[in-house]
């Protein structure tokens, strides 16, 4: 019996034979409940009506993309999960696509074409692997950094960080 028997799967792709292709990775896994649906205005209906544990969504739909899709899910007051794992597919894997993803909120990221190793790489992550969430003044999903850098020490982690000046104490006083 697949340890993934149970989980709720809400796919997403404007492409049908996409789609297809994606449910029976799915399906050789053991996974039994997927919802599919064509676009991310569909999708967000079917979070309202269906319990989802992980969404795998298309970057490129109309009328509602992938991107858009995972910014209301993340920040939209009336969203039913803002913590719901979405993995993103996409056929550009460009930089600009994948921080574009990823600064929306996207917590694992598949290029197509997909294999089933891949995708079932992703969602390990995201089940054995969860990261926290971060909520920011721009930004709220799961914490961008994969990885804690090994010399990093303080509160600042970024580049544009102020410095803050320390004074070393000496240890005499000036009279």
């Amino acid at each position: 019996m697949s340890a993934l028997q149970s989980i709720n799967i809400l796919l997403v792709d404007d492409n049908q034979h996409m789609r297809a292709i994606t449910s029976a990775i799915l399906q050789s896994a053991g996974i039994r409940n997927i919802r599919e649906v064509s676009d991310g205005a569909m999708a967000l209906d079917a979070l309202r009506t269906h319990a989802v544990d992980l969404a795998i969504v298309d970057f490129n739909m109309f009328p509602l993309d992938g991107v858009e899709f995972t910014r209301l899910v993340r920040n939209s007051a009336d969203s039913t999960n803002p913590y719901l794992p979405i993995i993103m597919m996409t056929g550009h894997s460009e930089k600009s696509r994948v921080y574009e993803a990823r600064d929306a909120g996207v917590t694992e990221f598949v290029v197509k074409p997909i294999t089933a190793k891949a995708v079932f790489d992703r969602i390990q992550a995201v089940i054995m692997r969860p990261r926290p969430f971060v909520k920011t003044e721009d930004y709220f999903g799961p914490d961008r950094r994969r990885t804690a850098s090994p010399g990093y020490v303080g509160p600042r982690r970024r580049s544009t960080d102020a410095v803050e000046e320390t004074v070393a104490y000496s240890g005499s006083s000036a009279a």
